[in-house]
């Protein structure tokens, strides 16, 4: 897994690569212009901070979460190995917010508000995910984010348990997503099944922005 981003007013101009959730645990190693965090326990690589990136990279010009192509993280595992590092990033090029369906939401066994949902995300790939959202229920179009995906916030999904239960995703609301003027209250985001959200689909974002347009 690899999620990037990039925030230079209040960074720097550094890159943020991250490969693993945080553990309790967590020890770093520089070497030039490239730290690395890992857990000591496991020796496993949490993450790599990439100072002066424009140097390497050149002029990111996104803010927020960058989408690192294939050539771009060739040219990072190349410098993780000049420098003494094992080259371990892995080029993720695939959207993590996609059109989903729900095609089951089943009571948790621990809980009177939380869902089990089993999730459509693709034409063969199915995801458990626990919701709590009030106007949850089977049979609808919702946004899904994706293990591995940041939301607009900065949080990123990774796997999880809710009250025993694994969950593999979000299932998102308009407020979550940022859509200009969505409704800021809780709640699944629902899509309308008329064909112009396909499910597997990536989501966009753009598409979703007319969903709340004011009159």
């Amino acid at each position: 897994m690899l999620i990037s981003s990039y925030n230079p007013t209040e960074l720097g101009d550094v890159l943020v690569c991250i490969l693993n959730p945080d553990t309790e645990t967590q020890s770093v190693a520089t070497k030039e212009n490239v730290t690395q965090i890992y857990d000591p326990k496991t020796n496993n690589t949490l993450g790599f901070n990439f100072k002066a990136i424009s140097e390497l990279l050149g002029n990111l010009k996104t803010r927020g979460q960058v989408f690192l192509t294939v050539a771009q993280v060739e040219k990072l595992n190349a410098y993780l190995k000049s420098v003494g590092f094992d080259p371990e990033l892995k080029a993720d090029t695939k959207s993590k917010f996609i059109v989903g369906f729900v095609e089951t939401a089943e009571p948790h066994p621990d809980s009177d508000h939380l869902l089990v949902t089993q999730t459509l995300v693709d034409h063969d790939e199915k995801v458990q995910i626990v919701s709590g959202s009030p106007n949850m229920k089977s049979q609808i179009k919702v946004v899904v984010a994706k293990v591995g995906a940041m939301m607009p916030d900065g949080l990123i999904i990774w796997p999880g348990s809710l009250r025993g239960v694994d969950s593999f995703g979000m299932i998102c609301s308009g407020r979550e997503l940022h859509l200009p003027n969505a409704p800021q209250k809780k709640g699944a985001l629902i899509l309308p099944d008329n064909g112009e959200f396909k499910v597997g689909a990536p989501f966009d974002f753009s598409q979703g922005a007319k969903l709340f347009k004011t009159k």
